[in-house]
């Protein structure tokens, strides 16, 4: 396997992993919330906060590099118009996806708290979930978008 064969697999490997589990995350967080089960939304958030620290934040990390690594082997320059739009849309998604960790933490002590009461879900929670469902939108169009950037290449000017 060559060097661009390789820095192309990480690439897009993480580009799934990211995709991947934000829909997953997303799912299961909907889904339990709908429930209005205190202690099934704080286990299910509970996974979902280790899950977006194990494998979003891994990749997170690891997309700029590995594009980086791949932009130099193919001899792509960095002032490429789709890569200057992926890399703005990557800034965007990054400042949608960093509240939503804290917003997950702080659903899944709610719903602990609440369990832990034997209440129901205060109104706290759903003001935030409405934040958290919200900025999530967003975050995953600019995911696929910058996909979708990443493999059409388009002849984008740019000053």
């Amino acid at each position: 396997m060559s060097a661009e064969d390789f820095a192309r697999f990480l690439h897009v490997g993480g580009a799934a992993l990211l995709i991947g589990t934000g829909a997953g995350i997303a799912f299961f967080m909907v889904m339990a919330a709908r429930t209005r089960d205190p202690r099934l939304i704080a286990h299910v958030a509970g996974t979902v906060v280790v899950a977006d620290f194990l494998f979003t934040a891994t990749a997170v990390v690891a997309q700029p590099l590995t594009g980086l690594w791949l932009a130099a082997i193919v001899g792509w320059p960095l002032t490429a118009g789709w890569l200057v739009v992926s890399i703005l849309l990557y800034v965007a998604v990054g400042a949608f996806w960093l509240p939503v960790i804290v917003i997950q933490m702080r659903l899944r002590d709610l719903a602990a708290a609440a369990a832990a009461a034997g209440t129901g879900l205060p109104a706290a929670f759903d003001r935030l979930y409405r934040v958290w469902f919200a900025c999530g939108w967003p975050a995953f169009a600019g995911v696929l978008a910058i996909l979708l950037l990443m493999l059409a290449r388009p002849d984008i000017a740019w000053p």
